[in-house]
């Protein structure tokens, strides 16, 4: 089924000014990185500048599987999605190039980041350890949301068996 077949259950379609807001109102996704067999997926904190990109900042080891992979992609997904109950969940799926940021932008992005909340290890590592800032260009963006009980959802008949 489709999105738009879904709406008799409850389910909507984001419009962009929707998708922008719950993206600024929240901080930890899932990226999937491609691969040859099957997609490597990295849950992430991020930043999104409010317009078109979303921003991470990667701790590098000395093998650094997502560094290598994000450095080869062509593009990227990334899916951040809020469940508040079965009913009422919002789930947003954005694509795009992948790059790592310029060190001559690097420190301008870092002081617009404004991170809702991140570990601490983020913080330190930060200044002890090495670090890479990757942006995705948002490409292509999909937002649905469940705000509720569907309408066929018929409580009625639940009391009426239960007698």
């Amino acid at each position: 089924m489709t999105i738009d077949e879904l709406s008799d259950y409850g389910m909507d379609r984001m419009a962009d000014d929707e998708i922008s807001g719950f993206l600024s109102s929240q901080s930890v996704g899932v990226l999937g990185l491609p691969t040859e067999n099957v997609p490597v997926m990295r849950p992430l904190f991020f930043w999104y500048d409010g317009e078109s990109q979303i921003y991470f900042l990667y701790v590098i080891g000395p093998e650094s599987q997502k560094e290598d992979l994000s450095d080869r992609a062509d593009a990227a997904r990334f899916l951040v999605y809020n469940v508040d109950t079965p009913f009422m969940w919002t789930s947003v799926l954005l694509t795009g190039p992948i790059s790592d940021v310029p060190e001559s932008e690097r420190e301008q992005v870092q002081d617009a980041m404004e991170m809702q909340w991140r570990p601490d290890l983020f913080e330190r590592a930060g200044t002890s350890e090495t670090t890479k800032l990757y942006q995705l260009q948002i490409e292509d963006q999909v937002g649905i949301a469940h705000r509720g009980l569907p309408p066929a959802f018929d409580t009625d008949s639940s009391e009426t068996q239960s007698e």
